[in-house]
């Protein structure tokens, strides 16, 4: 059965109900971005405007010693940071728009683990692809132009191919983009595929009771692995002050 939500607005009307969790992915990485420009502006090492490289590791960037020995969740966390206001406005907008489409076109608990599987595989494939730091939305991002594009293929009609060409284009521009110095295009690559694939086997929302359930028990998982990943970042901080 699809998911349906009331059809109130979600805190009196400030989170259209359409994209709440599109938003609330939006804010928790608007508040590890203010988190990391306070930490930068009082460690002497950077500003508000430019996060230095010292506090992105201690926030968990993606780093491959730090992942080889032992900090796997650096995979998840790095996903949630960024590295200066042009950086995040720029994934943030981007996050609002597509965001919106992948989650009322797959529903909350497809879009969690499009979402969370989109991010570890542009940071397993960063990781393997490069030692250097790395950070950023972007992954995630595009593992949900990913699902679009899987969302256009799968739908035969006249609507899917309008999409997966739309998408595609998006993809295309976007990896081009990838191409100029200081990004990550391996994470973009990797995220873009998580996202296809994840997006190509689960399709959108059903009428069987059975499937939405595994769905939303996989969007559990992922929420749970996510807030583990999260708790692991801040202890690993707390021991570094």
């Amino acid at each position: 059965m699809a998911e349906r939500r009331l059809p109130s607005d979600v805190l009196g009307g400030l989170i259209p109900h359409a994209r709440f969790t599109t938003v609330l992915i939006l804010l928790i990485n608007t508040g590890l971005y203010i988190a990391t420009a306070v930490h930068s502006s009082q460690a002497g090492g950077g500003s508000a405007m430019d996060i230095d490289a010292a506090t992105l590791f201690d926030f968990g960037a993606k780093y491959r010693t730090a992942i080889m020995a032992g900090q796997w969740w650096r995979l998840i966390t790095a996903g949630f940071l960024h590295g200066g206001v042009l950086h995040i406005l720029m994934n943030m907008w981007v996050l609002f728009d597509v965001g919106a489409q992948v989650e009322e076109s797959f529903g909350t608990s497809r879009f969690l683990v499009l979402y969370f599987v989109a991010n570890l595989t542009a940071f397993l494939a960063s990781t393997y692809w490069s030692s250097a730091l790395s950070i950023g939305a972007s992954g995630a991002i595009f593992g949900l132009i990913g699902a679009m594009i899987a969302l256009g293929v799968r739908d035969g009609t006249a609507y899917g191919s309008a999409v997966r060409r739309l998408y595609m284009r998006w993809a295309v521009f976007a990896l081009i983009m990838s191409l100029l110095p200081g990004i990550d295009i391996a994470a973009h690559v990797g995220g873009l595929v998580g996202g296809f694939i994840v997006a190509y086997v689960s399709g959108t929302p059903t009428y069987s009771p059975m499937i939405e359930r595994v769905w939303k028990g996989a969007a559990g998982v992922a929420v749970a692995v996510t807030a583990v990943a999260f708790v692991q970042m801040f202890l690993s901080l707390a021991s570094a002050q």
